[in-house]
This record gives structure tokens, C-alpha cells and sequence, in this order.
């Protein structure tokens, strides 16, 4: 009688075991990414998402959905439109504050992870208009008020918020600037570059990777330089808007060969906040533990390491997202 029910608990033992690791292979998720127009960076990423959940639940399929960008995202999550979606860390907490663009605050987000945080803010300005009025730093031109022509992104872009607060840091408004005989000037990214090349702008200011292709571009046509913000700036504009400090290395440029402090802006992996707690925790240990895949989908990725990715501030990661990263000693 004893042999038979320890050989009844061993048969029950070995089908619970099998049965548990039958569900672990069975898992699977079938979700949807937002993230902006097709063929960017972000839909890489989102090919390098599918890959990484693939790796860690063979079957599941993350589908890429294109979309307005990081500002639309919010609402696109907010309103439950899809799974995941790629926003700025500085979109994210305009949402959260309910600050413009957004007409009241929006709570509903919360972090899987950081996708990059080196999408600096740069200032470039033409060498020949720097020299002229002895401009060396970005706070210069709020003493030295000269006639310039500033370019910045776009009304609604994250990048020509930013570029707003950068110059309100240092008591600098469209205004002020109109007043010096200069201009504000809302433009694409793509027209930004045609303005200073053209000699039709005296600097633009965007967010743009480190080496960017249309930099190099433009730093052939004209001589540029690069203005460094000062502390002070940097600390003000990261607080009022979620970016974060960073340097772009000496060397980088050639024509302007030193190291330069700004701020940056970060993408991270959003869901909502309300999404079930496993399936949070589950998501990001595929994405942490695969984030090789993730690192190669683009050379400017190359620099993501599980520690980028686990240092979001500006909003709260999922509570199954921290109840991993507690687990893998991350925070």
C-alpha cells in the first residue's frame, strides 16, 4: 500500500513537472508595438522587440504599428490602442503633468525599459556668426542678443519643446529674439539642415544622434560649431523637462574638436500601467536578457547595456517591470 502511493506521488510529481514546463513553452504573446513612421529607427526596434520576445516565448509575434510618433503614443496607449509603444522619456512626463500638448494629465503609462538615451540636443551654429559676436556657449547668446536666425523642430515635436525650455533656461524668448532682429524658425529636421547650409539660419538646435549623417553633411558645406550648455542650463531644462545630462565626447566633430555638455532626450518602451503584472515582468526579462538583439538592430545602438536600459527617472517603470529588475539586481 505505501509503494503504491509513493508511486502514485511520483507520477503526480513528474506530470505537475511536466505540465509546468509544458506552459512555460506554451507561452506565448500575440502584441502590438507603436512606434512612428516605417523604415526609422523605431520600427528597427520594433523588429529587435519582436525578436527578443520570439527568443524568450517561441511563437509570439510583436507586430509593429506605425504611427504620429512618441506625442501620439501617449494617447494611442492611453486610449488602449496598442500593447507597447516607443515615447520620449520628456513626452512622458509632459503627459503625466498634463502640460502642452496635452490638455490634462495623463497617468495611465508606466516603463518596460529604456530603448536609448543618446538623442542629444545639439546646437549648431555657424563658425563665421559665432565669431562674429564672440559667442563660445549656448548661455552667450542671451548676453550678447545678436540678430540670429534659430531653427528648431517642428510645433508638437518633443525635440522643439525642448529647444523652448532650453531657451527659456536662459531667459531667452521668441520674442526676445524677434526684438534682436533675428527669427524663430519652426522646421522638419530635413529643412533645418538646408537652412544652415544655405546660410539662411545661424544655428539649429534638434535632437539628433551623435555623428548623424545630416550633420556630417552640413559640416561639409559650412563651418560649424557646436555650443556647450553650462550646468546650471543643463539642470534647469532636465528638470522642467525630463531629459537628461550628456556629453558628446572631444573629437567628435572635427570642426569642433572639444567636448560639449547638453541634454538628451531617451526613448523608452511604455505600456500602460493597468497591463497584468506577470505579463509585464515576462516582457521585460525577454527584453533584458536578449537586449544583444536589441543592440544590434542599428550601429547607433550599439552602446545599450541592461543598465542603460534600467535607468529610466523621469516616470515609473510597471511594477512587474521593477519586480525583475529587483530580481536581476538592477535597482
Amino acid at each position: 500500500m505505501i509503494k503504491t502511493i509513493k508511486h502514485w506521488l511520483i507520477v503526480l510529481a513528474a506530470v505537475s513537472t511536466l505540465a509546468i514546463a509544458s506552459q512555460a513553452r506554451a507561452e506565448s504573446y500575440n502584441m502590438t508595438v507603436a512606434g512612428a513612421s516605417p523604415g526609422g529607427l523605431w520600427s528597427l526596434l520594433g523588429a529587435g522587440i519582436d525578436a527578443s520576445v520570439k527568443k524568450a516565448y517561441p511563437g509570439s509575434t510583436i507586430t509593429y504599428q506605425t504611427s504620429g510618433g512618441g506625442i501620439a503614443n501617449v494617447g494611442v496607449l492611453d486610449r488602449d490602442q496598442a500593447d507597447m509603444a516607443l515615447i520620449h522619456d520628456a513626452e512622458m512626463l509632459l503627459a503625466e503633468s498634463g502640460s502642452a500638448p496635452f490638455r490634462e494629465p495623463i497617468t495611465s503609462l508606466s516603463v518596460l525599459s529604456y530603448m536609448y538615451t543618446w538623442a542629444p540636443m545639439q546646437a549648431l551654429m555657424r563658425n563665421s556668426f559665432a565669431e562674429e559676436y564672440g559667442i563660445e556657449s549656448f548661455e552667450d547668446i542671451a548676453e550678447v542678443k545678436p540678430p540670429i536666425v534659430v531653427a528648431i523642430n517642428r510645433r508638437g515635436n518633443i525635440a522643439s519643446s525642448v529647444a523652448e525650455e532650453m531657451f527659456k533656461a536662459i531667459g531667452v524668448t521668441a520674442d526676445d529674439i524677434k526684438s534682436w532682429g533675428g527669427e524663430l524658425i519652426y522646421a522638419a529636421s530635413d529643412e533645418q539642415m538646408s537652412l544652415i547650409q544655405d546660410r539662411r539660419a545661424d544655428m539649429i538646435l534638434n535632437s539628433l544622434f551623435v555623428r548623424h549623417s545630416s550633420i556630417m553633411q552640413a559640416g561639409n558645406s559650412v563651418e560649424l560649431t557646436l555650443l556647450p550648455l553650462a550646468q546650471s542650463t543643463i539642470d534647469t531644462v532636465n528638470t522642467n523637462s525630463g531629459t537628461i545630462a550628456f556629453t558628446i565626447p572631444a573629437e567628435t566633430y572635427e570642426w569642433s574638436p572639444a567636448e560639449v555638455n547638453t541634454v538628451s532626450l531617451g526613448a523608452a518602451l511604455a505600456v500602460r500601467a493597468d497591463m497584468d503584472e506577470q505579463t509585464a515582468y515576462n516582457l521585460t526579462k525577454a527584453l533584458f536578457e536578449n537586449y544583444q538583439t536589441l543592440a544590434g538592430v542599428h550601429p547607433a545602438m550599439a552602446a545599450l547595456t541592461p543598465e542603460v536600459m534600467a535607468s529610466v527617472e523621469a516616470v515609473p517603470y510597471h511594477k512587474g517591470a521593477l519586480r525583475y529588475l529587483t530580481e536581476a539586481g538592477l535597482k
